[in-house]
């Protein structure tokens, strides 16, 4: 049985949806999550990257 493909979403003045079977590793090899879908920050205003807090609607992040 094939795995559904990793699908990964921008999200219109937000975050970057990730959904599928998929782990987010560090530069050093630590797995950080393993669940089936996450939000990933593109503002940079996040204190938890690399996952989205919700600062991009504070921050006034306008990028498509």
């Amino acid at each position: 049985m094939t795995k559904p493909p990793v699908r990964i979403t921008v999200c219109p003045e937000g975050p970057l949806l990730v959904r599928g079977d998929f782990e987010v590793i560090d530069g050093e090899g630590n797995r950080l999550d393993s669940r089936r879908t996450i939000a990933l920050c593109r503002c940079g205003a996040s204190a938890a990257k690399p996952f989205c807090d919700g600062s991009h609607e504070l921050k006034g992040f306008e990028r498509n």
